[in-house]
């Protein structure tokens, strides 16, 4: 169990980490934040992989290509200048 908790938590900084070198530009989010958009965007990104193909194990790279692309997203939507 343990080792799953640590495993996710490096995937979220990953993928997270990937998602906000896609976006250009500066990004004001600190590691939690970037943490919490890597794992929202892993998970929905393995949402819509698992959508796609009955089996996204098989196709890891575009699963990978997915999760960092929602990432990315989600960096550029949490990251972006607030309307006053």
């Amino acid at each position: 169990m343990l080792f799953l908790v640590v495993s996710i938590v490096i995937g979220g900084l990953v993928i997270g980490g990937l998602g906000r070198l896609v976006v250009p530009g500066r990004q004001p989010m600190g590691c939690l934040a970037t943490m919490a958009v890597g794992l929202a965007g892993a998970i929905v990104g393995g949402v819509i992989a698992r959508g796609l193909y009955a089996d996204p194990g098989r196709h890891a790279l575009v699963t990978l290509l997915l999760e960092v692309a929602v990432a990315a997203v989600l960096v550029a939507l949490v990251s972006s200048p607030r309307r006053r």
